[in-house]
């Protein structure tokens, strides 16, 4: 079983602590991070355009011209899609773009996610992340000290203050140990975890 040092918020090593190999030394499966990524992106899509057939575009009621006699091709509405102004022939229309991912795959997607970040030594345990205040400054204070650029923080529960002083800050996230996601553990750097979430995604995780 590996250990990793436990920092304070100034970078100080407070403690040592253990990591489930289970969760943290899995063997990394590419092919199911690709799939659970491409799952998670694909439930954020909207699906919302819609297109109109020609059952659907305003108008076209009357018969253009006769049947017969013009010398042009027979015609029985304004509104077909070879015209302008007509229908749209096999437009989008609104649909739901998820997809089903097992919750097995999930949890064995989750852990490469993390075993990646230990691996390469990119994982920082902290005993805590509160701010005192909610400004991006006393963040930006902690995150100097424990040198972070990149990082995506999961804390057991909400941080209000944490919360508020990275909001504006793109290359920063915070998140809950219970909303942990294999997207956003890769879209990030670093990955940092208080003491609490780790004992919960290790409990959540471990086999």
């Amino acid at each position: 079983m590996a250990t990793m040092d436990l920092f304070d918020k100034e970078r100080r090593v407070k403690d040592t602590v253990e990591l489930a190999e289970s969760v943290f030394g899995a063997d990394v499966k590419p092919h199911l991070l690709h799939h659970v990524v491409v799952a998670h992106l694909a439930a954020r899509r909207s699906g919302t355009a819609s297109t109109k057939t020609r059952s659907d575009v305003s108008g076209g009621g009357k018969k253009p011209f006769r049947q017969k006699g013009t010398g042009r091709a027979r015609m029985g509405t304004t509104r077909s899609p070879l015209l302008r102004g007509g229908g749209t022939v096999f437009g989008p229309h609104p649909r739901d773009y998820g997809m089903k991912v097992n919750r097995k795959v999930m949890k064995a997607a989750l852990r490469s996610a993390l075993s990646v970040k230990a691996k390469d030594g990119s994982m920082v345990l902290v005993d805590e992340f509160s701010l005192p205040t909610p400004r991006t400054k006393d963040f930006l204070k902690v995150a100097g000290a424990l040198g972070l650029s990149d990082a995506l923080i999961i804390t057991d529960g909400t941080e209000e203050n944490l919360s508020l002083g990275i909001r504006n800050l793109k290359k920063f996230k915070a998140i809950s140990a219970d909303a942990v996601n294999v997207y956003d553990v890769l879209s990030y750097e670093q990955l940092v975890i208080t003491r609490p979430a780790l004992e919960k995604i290790t409990e959540a995780l471990a086999k």
